[in-house]
C-alpha cells in the first residue's frame, strides 16, 4: 500500500524494481494509476486491498502521522485476518505505536513500526530503515526491508566491526519491540535538526560579513555556493545535507526561491519530549526546534538555509505566510 506523497510512490517503484510485486491503494487515483502504468496492481478502497492480496496479507501504510494512520491502521485492523501484518512506514510517535500493537495484537494482527529515512532521494539511494516489533515477524519480511534499505554500496563497515555482521551495514535494523523503530527514527529526526540548525547559522554569518557593522578590512564578500562546494571534498563537517546545501546555493545563490518559512513535522517536538521524559539535557536540539517556531514570524538568511535542504532531502514545499 502505497500513501500519499512522492515517498510512498518511490518507495513502491523500489520494491518493484528488486522483483516484488505491488498491490497499491490511494485516496487520490493519480498515484495510483501511475504505479498501475509501471507494473502494480491497483485497488480502489481498503477493502480492495485486503481482498486482492494473498494470505498472510502484509499492507505498508505509508500516509502522515496522526488521524490519518490512526484511521487507516483502525480501519485494516478490521479488515485483516489472524497472521497478516500491518506496516507503519511514517513518522508516527512511538506511543501511538505500542498501543495500536496491542489494538491489532487482539485480533491476531501483527504490528510494525519502521522508521523510514532517504526522503525523494530513496528511489535512487535505498532507504535506511529502523525497525520495530515482533523479532519473528521482521525476520519473515526480511525480503521487503531488504529490497528498500541501501545495502553495503561502495560504504565500508565501520573499523572495530568485522566478524560482527548483521543488517545494520546493509541499511536496515531491527531496533527492539513495538515503538523502538519509530523512537530511533524519531530521535534521528531530532539530530536533524541540530545539524540542519549548525549549517544554516553558519552559512547566515558568512553571509553578513559584508555588512558595514564591520571594520573595512575585515568585510568578506563571499561565495556561499563555493564554501559549500569546498567543503564537500575533505573537510570534516561534510555530509549528505551539506551536499543538498550546495545544490540549492549552486542553483539559487540568495535563495530567493524561499521564504524562510520552516515547518516542523513532530519528531523534534517529541524528541524534546523523550529528553525532558528522561531528564536528559539536550540544549541543541530544543533550541533548534525553537528556531522553527520564531521562522515562521521572523525570517532570516538561515532559515532560507533550512527551507532549502527540507525541499532537496524530502521535497517539503514551504507553508503559504
Amino acid at each position: 500500500m502505497v500513501g500519499l506523497g512522492r515517498m510512498g510512490a518511490n518507495m513502491v517503484r523500489r520494491v518493484m524494481l528488486d522483483g516484488h510485486t505491488g498491490v497499491v491503494y490511494n485516496r487520490s487515483p493519480e498515484p495510483v494509476r501511475a504505479l498501475v502504468a509501471e507494473g502494480a496492481t491497483g485497488s480502489a478502497s481498503l477493502a480492495e486491498l485486503v481482498q486482492t492480496l494473498q494470505a498472510p496479507r502484509h499492507v505498508w501504510v505509508m500516509v502522515p502521522a496522526g488521524g490519518a494512520t490512526e484511521a487507516t491502521v483502525t480501519e485494516l485492523g478490521g479488515l485483516l485476518s489472524p497472521g497478516d501484518t500491518v506496516i507503519d512506514g511514517g513518522n508516527s510517535y512511538y506511543k501511538d505505536d505500542v498501543r495500536r500493537s496491542k489494538l491489532l495484537a487482539e485480533h491476531g494482527v501483527h504490528y510494525l513500526d519502521v522508521g523510514t529515512s532517504g526522503g525523494i532521494w530513496g528511489l535512487e539511494r535505498g532507504y535506511c530503515l529502523m525497525i520495530g516489533g515482533p523479532r519473528e515477524v521482521v525476520q519473515r519480511l526480511d525480503p521487503i526491508f531488504s529490497a528498500l534499505a541501501p545495502g553495503r554500496g561502495d560504504v565500508e563497515p565501520s573499523p572495530g566491526r568485522e566478524g560482527k555482521g548483521g543488517t545494520a551495514e546493509l541499511g536496515y535494523l531491527h531496533c527492539g519491540p513495538s515503538g523502538a523503530g519509530h523512537f530511533v527514527k524519531m530521535i534521528h529526526n531530532g539530530i536533524e535538526y541540530g545539524l540542519m540548525q549548525a549549517y544554516a547559522e553558519g552559512f547566515d554569518i558568512f553571509r553578513n560579513a559584508s555588512i558595514e557593522a564591520l571594520p573595512a578590512d575585515m568585510r568578506y564578500d563571499l561565495d556561499l555556493a563555493d564554501i559549500a562546494e569546498l567543503w564537500r571534498r575533505g573537510s570534516v563537517v561534510s555530509s549528505w545535507l551539506l551536499d543538498l546545501t550546495a545544490i540549492a546555493l549552486a542553483e539559487d545563490p540568495k535563495l530567493d526561491g524561499y521564504t524562510g518559512y520552516v515547518q516542523d513535522s513532530g519528531e523534534g517536538r517529541w524528541t524534546v519530549l523523550a529528553a525532558i521524559e528522561e531528564s536528559v539535557p539536550a540544549d541543541v536540539l530544543t533550541a533548534s526546534l525553537y528556531t522553527r517556531f520564531r521562522s515562521r514570524q521572523d525570517h532570516t538568511f538561515a532559515e532560507k538555509i533550512l527551507s532549502a535542504m527540507r525541499a532537496k532531502f524530502g521535497g517539503h514545499t514551504e507553508k503559504p505566510t
